[in-house]
C-alpha cells in the first residue's frame, strides 16, 4: 500500500502559505458549505488540517453536534485541539481514515481538499470507505481543485504541477494528478449545491446520499 502523505513539517506555516498563493479562497469555499450542516448532525471531518474549519463551524452551530475529527498528522492534531469550538463535542482521532472504523454512521461527512492527495487507486478505496459511513439521506460536504476535465486555462495547469511538485517534495504526497470525483459521486449521490472559486479553480459541493443501489 502507498505511504500517506505527512503534513507535519508545514503544519505550523500550512495556513499562511496557502494564503500566500489562494488568498481566500480555500477558506471561502469551504465556509460556503457549512450552512448546509442541520443542527444535531453527527459529523466526520477528514484531512481538516490546523483545524479552523471547527472554529467556522461552532460560528453556525455553538452547540449540538458531535465531531469526529480524523487526521494523521500529530502536529495538525496539536494546533486543531486549541480552536474555539463552542459547547460541539469534538473527538479527536489519531489515524488515518483506513484505519479509524465506527459502527455509528454519520449524519455528515467533510473531506476538504483530501482526494487530492492520493493516486486513483487509493482514492476509490478511500471513497468507497467514506461512503459507507455516511447514513442514507447524509450529506457530504466535498471540496476540492478541478479534474483535468475541467481545467481550461493554461495556469491552472501549471499552478496544480507547482502544488505537487512542492508537496510531494515536502510531504510525500505521491498522488501527480487530480482524480474525477464525478465517477464516484454519480452512482448515488444527488448534487444539492455546488459553487466555483478561484477563476473556476476550485469547487464546492453538497452532495446528498441516496438509497443504494
Amino acid at each position: 500500500m502507498s505511504a500517506n502523505p505527512d503534513f507535519n513539517a508545514v503544519a505550523r506555516p500550512y495556513d499562511f502559505m496557502s494564503r500566500l498563493v489562494y488568498g481566500n479562497a480555500l477558506v471561502e469555499s469551504q465556509v460556503s458549505l457549512l450552512k448546509y450542516i442541520p443542527a444535531n448532525s453527527r459529523i466526520l471531518i477528514v484531512g481538516g488540517g490546523t483545524g479552523w474549519i471547527l472554529e467556522a463551524i461552532a460560528k453556525i452551530h455553538d452547540a449540538g453536534l458531535e465531531i469526529t475529527y480524523v487526521e494523521v498528522a500529530s502536529s495538525m492534531i496539536a494546533l486543531s485541539q486549541k480552536r474555539e469550538t463552542g459547547q460541539n463535542k469534538i473527538i479527536f482521532i489519531h489515524k488515518t481514515i483506513e484505519d479509524y472504523q465506527t459502527n455509528q454512521p454519520f449524519d455528515v461527512i467533510i473531506t476538504p481538499f483530501f482526494f487530492d492527495l492520493f493516486t486513483e487507486n487509493k482514492v476509490k478505496t478511500l471513497f468507497h470507505g467514506l461512503d459507507e459511513q455516511l447514513k442514507t439521506g447524509g450529506l457530504w460536504l466535498y471540496t476540492d481543485f478541478i479534474p483535468d476535465k475541467y481545467q481550461t486555462r493554461l495556469w491552472q495547469k501549471m499552478l496544480l504541477k507547482a502544488m505537487y511538485f512542492f508537496f510531494g517534495f515536502l510531504s510525500k504526497v505521491e498522488a501527480r494528478q487530480l482524480t474525477n470525483m464525478d465517477q464516484y459521486f454519480e452512482k448515488k449521490y444527488v448534487t444539492v449545491n455546488q459553487n466555483w472559486f478561484y477563476g473556476n479553480f476550485i469547487r464546492s459541493n453538497i452532495y446528498k446520499k441516496q438509497s443504494s443501489v
